[in-house]
């Protein structure tokens, strides 16, 4: 009886995962070994696939952005027919080569006589992930749970120029209920640690490449319910400092506009995003939370 009830309580249950890639060609680790993307992609692709296998129901999205836009690569508006290959569940060979092929179209649109930009667009990749996220927990059934996540795989560096747009997206998913975990591949994301925070995910900075696949499928693969009844190692801090808008650099104390609440390193007494002409003494000064624990899973 009690195998009945769980896998009834399992089919009443929909758990989504977007997996968002980081694909643009001037990561650090990327120009000086090309093949590291094609790495990343093959393990992208069977951590999606393990998702997939854990419970029929199980959904999937997979995104992919750069420095000049993102996209969706699968689910595809255009349909293949699949045929089983070696004995290949259809499912997984649908998502591997839709994937392929759509992330080897969306790098091809990459212009040429465009100006490359080094910071991805992570956070437009994020927004159109929680917009799909709300679109589809609509369709949801009765009584039936819907569960969401957002996992970002990425080398790029830190980008305080998308600060305001990563705090939004956010406390978004934070009231969306929405998991954000990440998976740095270079370096720590002093911004990203904070939105792992918030969210209630989980953030980690690969110490091996050549692990990827393992890394993912043993810090990312599970949900939040098992999450829980995991052994973790003792958290670390994560840096709450906020990112001024003169510099776009991390203050330790800063000058808070109290029309528009922009943040500066040194006083000024016209604010530069609203405009406001402020009277003396100008913006509030106000103390940046500079740490907070959080869990940490790297060592």
């Amino acid at each position: 009886m009690s195998g009945e009830k769980t896998s009834e309580k399992i089919e009443k249950e929909k758990n989504l995962l977007i997996v968002v890639l980081d694909v643009n060609p001037l990561q650090r680790i990327v120009k000086e070994e090309a093949k590291i993307l094609t790495q990343c992609l093959d393990s992208t692709i069977v951590f999606a696939n393990a998702h997939l296998m854990q419970a029929s129901n199980n959904q999937l999205a997979v995104m992919a952005c750069h420095g000049h836009g993102a996209t969706f690569l699968y689910p595809s508006d255009k349909t293949n027919d699949i045929r089983q290959i070696d004995g290949q569940y259809e499912k997984f060979t649908e998502v591997e080569r839709t994937v392929r092929q759509q992330i080897q179209l969306f790098v091809n649109q990459i212009p040429l006589d465009a100006s490359l930009n080094g910071e991805s667009l992570i956070s437009g990749a994020l927004s159109m992930a929680l917009c799909y996220i709300s679109r589809i927990s609509q369709d949801k059934e009765g009584d039936e749970k819907f569960y969401s996540r957002i996992l970002v795989i990425t080398a790029s560096n830190d980008s305080t120029m998308q600060y305001m747009n990563y705090m939004n997206i956010f406390f978004t998913a934070q009231k969306m209920g929405v998991i954000l975990d990440v998976c740095s591949l270079d370096q720590e994301l002093t911004l990203l640690q904070q939105g792992c925070d918030i969210t209630g995910g989980n953030y980690l900075k690969v110490p091996q490449l050549n692990g990827l696949l393992q890394y993912l499928l043993w810090v990312f693969l599970p949900d939040s319910s098992v999450r829980s009844k995991l052994v973790l190692p003792p958290p670390v801090e994560v840096d709450y400092r906020a990112a001024c808008f003169c510099h776009q650099e991390l203050v330790d104390i800063g000058y808070v506009c109290s029309v528009c609440l922009s943040i500066f390193c040194k006083f000024s007494p016209i604010c530069t995003t609203c405009h406001t002409v402020f009277k003396m003494p100008g913006p509030i000064p106000m103390k940046m939370k500079k740490k907070k624990k959080n869990i940490d899973i790297t060592h």
